[in-house]
């Protein structure tokens, strides 16, 4: 498996704003969002980024105003799932 490794010069990153501790957290949400919001990044693997669970990121992206979307497909998955629950 491949593995991509952003570098941020650390002049760069004191700039953020955030504490040393926050940065590559925050850095890993903002990217999943503005991923997931050009359609490059599914939900599942934005919010595998951000490293959030299902709950929290839809929470994220709520506080961030940004819509879902939500296929056809998807919806056929979850009808599929509910019926096997029944």
């Amino acid at each position: 498996m491949s593995k991509l490794i952003l570098e941020i010069p650390e002049d760069l990153a004191e700039t953020l704003n955030l504490p040393p501790s926050e940065r590559l957290s925050r850095v890993k949400r903002e990217l999943a969002i503005r991923l997931y919001q050009k359609g490059i990044l599914s939900f599942g693997k934005a919010r595998q980024l951000a490293e959030l669970s299902k709950w929290e990121f839809h929470e994220l992206l709520s506080q961030e105003n940004i819509e879902r979307s939500y296929d056809l497909e998807e919806l056929e998955t979850d009808l599929y799932n509910l019926e096997k629950l029944q």
